[in-house]
């Protein structure tokens, strides 16, 4: 059967996500915090765009995603917002915003929403954040969800290690993906889990799953644009590939600036009025 030609500047949707799980397009994802590099990230033809709270590490300085807060989710939001045309864009709720409280859930998925102009948002858990799942969903909010390794708990696991390597932990993983995916959720994260139930995971639900760190069976790929791009050089897991050193770059960069500023070479006489 012949497959239809895909337009690759159409505006990336949730049903079009779908559409690329069911004819087996890997989905590209990629985050991203600012304008600039929003801009650059989705003229290249990413198709999701994650305003991650890894924002807190990247770009705040937190040693975890903990401390980010509602507001700084939605500067960055709206800056990267501003500079898409074609990618899906998610936000993800930070911690301390939908759990244990599904009215505070889904009001801060409002917010994201409005002020944002987002796509749509994620957040991690599954079962214990069922209610407030279902109460975002039933506002019309698509959401994708996050399970495996979930940073925002990590001072419940005290370890950023591999997640579901145990039979009990590995069997509550499946039971809330297909749980997120019953009650509606548009797609699915996996986070540094093995590789073979990641890729069962991704065969046994119809909405499309998206790993880092959980092997090449899933739908789809996920990595922090600073520790790709070789920005953030103190961060080396095993499934993270490097695909620039900008981080020397830019170093060498800034190097040559501050020599031609001090040897009086820059301006020269055409650089200047």
């Amino acid at each position: 059967m012949s497959v239809a030609k895909v337009d690759d500047n159409r505006k990336v949707t949730t049903r079009r996500l779908m559409e690329m799980k069911q004819r087996g397009e890997k989905i590209s994802m990629l985050t991203a915090y600012d304008y600039s590099m929003a801009k650059l990230i989705d003229q290249a033809g990413m198709d999701v765009i994650l305003v991650g709270d890894s924002a807190s590490n990247v770009m705040a300085g937190n040693v975890t995603t903990l401390p980010i807060t509602l507001d700084q989710m939605i500067y960055h939001g709206k800056s990267v917002v501003k500079a898409v045309q074609r990618a899906l864009v998610v936000v993800d709720l930070p911690f301390g915003t939908y759990q244990g409280n599904s009215k505070e859930a889904l009001a801060s998925a409002i917010r994201v929403m409005k002020e944002t102009h987002a796509d749509c948002i994620k957040l991690e858990g599954g079962l214990e954040v069922r209610e407030s799942i279902e109460r975002i969903l039933c506002a019309g909010i698509p959401i994708m969800g996050h399970l495996g390794l979930t940073p925002q708990s990590i001072n419940k696991f005290g370890t950023y290690s591999v997640r579901a390597r145990e039979e009990a932990e590995a069997q509550k993983l499946i039971e809330d993906a297909h749980l997120l995916e019953e009650i509606g959720c548009f797609s699915l994260v996996l986070e540094k889990i093995p590789a073979a139930l990641a890729a069962r995971v991704a065969s046994e639900l119809a909405i499309p799953v998206i790993g880092i760190g959980a092997g090449g069976g899933v739908d789809g790929q996920v990595l922090v644009m600073h520790d790709m791009l070789g920005i953030n050089q103190g961060f080396s897991p095993r499934f993270l590939r490097r695909y620039a050193n900008l981080g020397d770059e830019i170093t060498e960069a800034v190097q040559a600036y501050i020599r031609d500023v001090k040897s009086q070479d820059f301006p020269n006489e055409k650089e200047q009025y």
